[in-house]
């Protein structure tokens, strides 16, 4: 800042009015100190800057880097905290990486708020977590009423899903589940309370899957060696889904015609042109508006609660009639 002051012959707390875009400085002035400042490569210390205030205006997010959906949200949760006059810091959970050091990286960065997604630490592991910074759990249902928690409605997507297959006309439907993943209880749960209540109870066929492409393939392979497999299948989410549709494909399946294949979560998978995967949408812009609204709530005072949001069924090319 002092060498833009010199280079442009003023003093170093005008260059702060201009930088600070504070009243005090003519239009000229704050154009010609911008200019030299851009010709100089500077860039205001948005940290050092934090540290003077009492609040940092940045909200962090912990989130999966491997999953597709976290992605989306996380874009989501940008805008609507711009909305709000806030930023966003991210720290990502990797194989590498786990969710306490993601956590902890966002709260070094003086975030005011948190918001989790997906995150598997045990209910007393984020009581550590709020009594330093409010917090948000997205996408886990959770008994923690010292957090705010933002949630699909697994239950009723999951139901959504098998009766919509039902009335496709489709009976051996079977499941490809999520194993330990927030969410998968409930969706193996309402599956199965779902088929049996359409009459197909003896069709019921859950596979312990995950979240991955090779989950998708491994329960898929399983599942075609069945006696009778299944006419259609909906895995835990759409990478999943994603990896049951390649392994389909290659034992030389035709997608919908011989199997019927769903995802889960309308993620950017779901939606590239040569796939168009039939799926559950969670509406990841309701999810990232709902979060950062119980975030800002929290940060004014009340407290927390929990918003569940209804998904919806979409539907694309990987499901059709039983034919």
């Amino acid at each position: 800042m002092g060498d833009v002051a010199k280079a442009a012959g003023v003093s170093r707390p005008l260059v702060s009015i201009v930088m600070r875009d504070a009243p005090g400085a003519s239009d000229a002035t704050r154009e010609r100190i911008l200019r030299i400042a851009a010709e100089m490569g500077y860039v205001p210390d948005a940290r050092a800057r934090k540290l003077r205030q009492n609040s940092s205006r940045l909200i962090g997010i912990s989130f999966e880097l491997q999953q597709p959906f976290h992605g989306d949200v996380v874009e989501q949760v940008y805008l609507a905290a711009a909305e709000s006059g806030y930023d966003v810091a991210l720290s990502a959970v990797s194989p590498s990486r786990d969710e306490p050091t993601a956590v902890e990286s966002l709260i070094r960065e003086r975030c005011d708020a948190l918001i989790v997604l997906g995150m598997k630490a045990h209910a007393d592991d984020l009581r550590r977590f709020t009594n330093r910074v409010p917090m948000v759990s997205v996408a886990r249902r959770l008994k923690a009423p010292f957090l705010g928690i933002v949630r699909g409605d697994d239950k009723a997507g999951l139901r959504m899903a098998v009766e919509y297959l039902a009335d496709l006309g489709h009976a051996r439907i079977a499941h490809i589940d999520g194993a330990d993943a927030p969410g998968s209880a409930d969706r193996r749960a309402s599956y199965r309370r779902t088929m049996q209540r359409l009459g197909l109870g003896e069709y019921v066929d859950v596979i312990a899957g995950g979240l991955t492409e090779a989950d998708g393939a491994r329960g898929t392979r399983e599942l075609l060696t069945r006696p009778t497999p299944p006419t259609a299948v909906i895995a835990f989410n759409d990478r999943c889904a994603t990896g049951a549709l390649d392994y389909a494909a290659r034992t030389g399946l035709r997608i919908p015609d011989d199997l019927s294949i769903m995802g889960y979560d309308d993620s950017r998978l779901a939606r590239i042109p040569h796939v168009q995967m039939t799926t559950v949408s969670q509406d990841a812009r309701e999810l990232a508006r709902a979060a950062v609204d119980l975030a800002l709530e929290q940060l004014q005072g009340e407290a927390p609660r929990e918003i569940v949001v209804q998904p919806r069924l979409v539907v694309r090319e990987t499901t059709q009639p039983l034919g």
